[in-house]
């Protein structure tokens, strides 16, 4: 296994700030979204576009590319924001987010947005179109991986545990799924609405490689994403520990800020607070 250089590791984070300081501007120019869950995805994301994934803005679809799928689909200011920071359209476009007439919709649109893979929303669909990406390389004889990403209040989805079942039967090694266990959902505390614990067992008992990590900790997902591209006979599915809201203190932990935006208020309060050395 390769570890993070210095370079990367310093880049990556760079990144994960710029992320969340677009995540939080996108959500308050639009004066609705959801920035607890995109936050807690940020440095996943930096990492995943800059190191870890095959892509390039100056071609979108090139067939050769890493796909991503954003199962849990309302977290796309994350995903807008990574993909501007990448270049694939521009940072101006954040504040036109969930205007009418504008490119980037409440949830992700790949007929219109520049970058992204597939169109979600609806959850448990994602994993599913993640799963066919996976099996369509493999009979199309490419070599490129699928990485998704699910909500753990989505794994309350019985879809989730079909695609689940589909991967692991078909040993889909290209496919690596990371789930968001930052352990709340719009209602709250995921073990009080429709507890989906324990993650971990679930997906090894469907032929599963499970990893646990700390999702915030850069080395961790590193080394995690490299054993999946080692392993070679089962999709693996990271169950990242990770903090709602990360990033800023007052957001932290709180489920009330799932789908709520910041005034303008609090949005500079914030953007302070994260820009904060």
């Amino acid at each position: 296994m390769t570890t993070l250089t210095a370079e990367q590791k310093s880049l990556v984070q760079e990144k994960a700030t710029a992320i969340r300081v677009s995540i939080l501007k996108a959500v308050t120019a639009a004066k609705s979204g959801h920035p607890g869950g995109s936050l807690s995805i940020a440095d996943l994301m930096a990492l995943l576009y800059y190191v870890e994934m095959n892509v390039d803005p100056k071609n979108p679809k090139d067939g050769n590319r890493d796909r991503f799928v954003l199962s849990k689909g309302h977290a796309a200011p994350a995903l807008y924001a990574t993909l501007a920071e990448k270049g694939f359209f521009d940072k101006g476009e954040l504040e036109n987010l969930r205007k009418i007439d504008c490119m980037l919709q409440g949830h992700p649109d790949m007929k219109h947005t520049p970058g992204v893979d597939m169109s979600t929303g609806s959850l448990g669909q994602g994993i599913s179109a993640a799963c066919g990406m996976a099996l369509a390389g493999r009979i199309d004889k490419k070599d490129y991986r699928v990485f998704a990403v699910l909500g753990d209040g989505e794994l309350e989805e019985g879809q989730v545990w079909e695609a689940s079942m589909f991967a692991g039967f078909y040993k889909l090694n290209n496919l690596t799924a990371f789930i968001d266990f930052n352990g709340l959902q719009i209602d709250g505390d995921i073990r009080e609405v429709m507890s989906p614990l324990p993650i971990a067992p679930k997906f090894e008992a469907f032929n599963w490689n499970v990893i646990e990590v700390n999702g915030h900790d850069l080395d961790e997902l590193h080394n995690a994403i490299e054993a999946a591209k080692a392993c070679t006979d089962k999709p693996t599915a990271i169950v990242m520990n990770t903090v709602k809201g990360k990033g800023v203190k007052e957001m932290e932990g709180q489920a009330g800020w799932h789908g709520k935006a910041p005034s303008v208020e609090e949005y500079e309060k914030f953007v302070a607070e994260l820009l904060e050395v």
